[in-house]
């Protein structure tokens, strides 16, 4: 297994003299052979700024820098793929934190680049390779003919065409999970956003928030236009936005509006459930899917990271089992990272939470973080490290009822 490394312009090259590694927390590790999967098809390699290489040199046995100009490489993951190291470094500058993405390691053997990682899901539908630019083109610009008033189609075609994010990808191709933003607020002040961040975070949010508020009609207009199909997801709370429960009154008229006039597809919502009183009544308009961030089941890890404001992971919690009795398919999305999510305490916790709440679907979503910044931040370890792999095969046994995958599907079973 060699390492992989990048120099100043960008090109990749592997070292046949050094033994790659990669990293667990702040732990330097040994990658294992059966944690290596070749590069899934969709993943992109990328330089960490302002870092080295560590691995093994294979003549002295030292682990250590490898020497010059050179910067350590990451695999940034498509969907469908759980990481399970991340990248063995050390900064060259410390007080420059890494761009927000989920960074995995990565080494060559056998003439080709493989990961530290596990396929949970079928990454067919989020490969990026599927979106057809063409198309695309095509359909931004027949909906936004059509619509020309609508403010949402149009904050959609920058997120499609310049962030290329392809749930806003979809709702003009009018396919699998669309994306309806409608929040410019939030009341979490999470330490990764990804849409906002203070001016002194040291982390460039790497897309912007959308920063006014749509009307019923813009909501119902994208809901209609999608939910077409028995199969079509439309999806409230995207990367572009804050929480879109604060928004609760238009989601819950828009949801109404769009429900007396067709029952086909599924309507879900991406939130931190903490306000418990909006999710109620978003789940009694009607609510589908309901998909809870979290990256801890732990109150202090969790109110670390997220900085609740007005709610605790409490509420959440009843959120979840108000949604789940009332029928709706629920799911968490889970924030999680090497080191820190197969932490024994960390799984005790979360294990409880999930069969308290009678969760459906663990979507594995890799944190986009800097690692020295979130680990500073978070709680130090009390228990054994159990490794990312050993981690899923615990949920697994743990909880043989509540499917492990990525990304939001259409339930395997009725919703109401």
């Amino acid at each position: 297994m060699n390492l992989v490394y990048a120099d100043e312009q960008g090109n990749l090259f592997d070292h046949p003299d050094w033994l790659a590694l990669g990293r667990s927390g702040d732990m330097i590790i040994e990658l294992m052979e059966d944690e290596l999967i070749p590069l899934p098809e969709g993943a992109t390699l990328v330089g960490l700024p302002h870092t080295r290489p560590i691995g093994i040199h294979a003549a002295s046995g030292e682990m250590r820098p490898l020497p010059g100009d050179v910067q350590a490489v990451g695999a940034l993951l498509p969907q469908g793929f759980t990481r399970l190291c991340i990248p063995s470094y050390m900064k060259t500058d410390k007080t420059q934190k890494l761009p927000l993405f989920g960074y995995s390691a990565v080494v060559w053997k056998d003439d080709g680049f493989y990961v530290a990682a596990h396929k949970s899901d079928d990454p067919e539908r989020w490969n990026p390779l599927n979106c057809d630019t063409d198309e695309l083109n095509l359909q931004v610009e027949r909906l936004l003919s059509k619509y020309p008033d609508n403010r949402l189609y149009k904050h959609l075609s920058n997120c499609a065409l310049g962030y290329e994010c392809l749930t806003a990808s979809n709702t003009f191709l009018q396919r699998w999970e669309g994306a309806v933003p409608v929040s410019f607020s939030c009341n979490a002040g999470c330490f990764g956003c990804i849409s906002e961040q203070p001016d002194d975070s040291g982390f460039p949010a790497p897309q912007t928030r959308m920063n006014f508020k749509p009307t019923v009609d813009e909501i119902v207009d994208i809901m209609l236009e999608h939910l077409r199909t028995p199969e079509a997801i439309i999806s409230f709370g995207q990367g572009c936005e804050g929480e879109p429960s604060t928004q609760a009154k238009i989601i819950i008229d828009a949801m109404r509006r769009v429900r007396d006039q067709t029952q086909l597809g599924f309507i879900n919502i991406n939130t931190n459930a903490g306000l418990t009183d909006h999710i109620r009544g978003i789940v009694d308009a009607g609510l589908n899917l309901m998909r809870v961030s979290t990256i801890s089941a732990l109150d202090d890890h969790y109110n670390a990271y997220y900085k609740p404001r007005g709610y605790n992971l409490k509420n959440v919690e009843k959120s979840l089992r108000y949604a789940a009795d009332k029928g709706v398919y629920t799911s968490i999305n889970y924030l999680i990272f090497p080191g820190v999510t197969d932490r024994e305490e960390e799984m005790e916790a979360m294990i409880g939470f999930i069969k308290r709440t009678g969760l459906k679907f663990i979507q594995m979503r890799n944190l986009n973080i800097d690692p020295e910044s979130y680990l500073e931040l978070i709680p130090k370890p009390q228990g054994e490290i159990y490794g990312m792999k050993q981690m899923l095969d615990i949920f697994a046994e743990e909880l043989p009822d509540v499917v492990i995958g990525s990304y939001t599907h259409v339930p395997p079973m009725p919703v109401k």
